[in-house]
């Protein structure tokens, strides 16, 4: 299962990809959305992991943008500002998961691995 991770932060991008790739998953990260996006034109991912606010292209727009391209793939937000993730005129897609900073790293192994059970 590949996993595309979207994350400004360096260091959180690198304790989420670790935990992750512990976890058993292959994992890109890329420090902003278009990155991400330019890499999800290339080649399917199963999940996109992508915080909302990130320079170049918001997560947001590059969960949109990700589904237009691939209509199955799963997305998860992470994110400190969920009520702008939940906001209806977001135009984020619909069935996105959301997942609050902080939390532990556990808690996204488990939330992505049922993201990625309900395939």
């Amino acid at each position: 299962m590949k996993i595309l991770l979207a994350e400004d932060d360096n260091d959180m991008r690198r304790f989420l990809a670790k935990a992750l790739q512990n976890a058993g998953y292959e994992v890109l990260s890329f420090d902003n959305g278009l990155s991400a996006y330019n890499r999800l034109r290339e080649e399917p991912f199963e999940l996109l992991l992508t915080d909302i606010v990130m320079p170049e292209m918001d997560g947001i727009e590059l969960a949109r943008r990700a589904t237009e391209l691939d209509p199955d793939i799963k997305v998860m937000f992470i994110t400190g500002f969920a009520a702008v993730a939940l906001n209806p005129d977001s135009k984020a897609p619909k069935d996105a998961k959301v997942l609050s900073k902080p939390f532990h790293l556990r808690e996204l192994v488990s939330e992505v691995e049922k993201l990625l059970a309900a395939a």
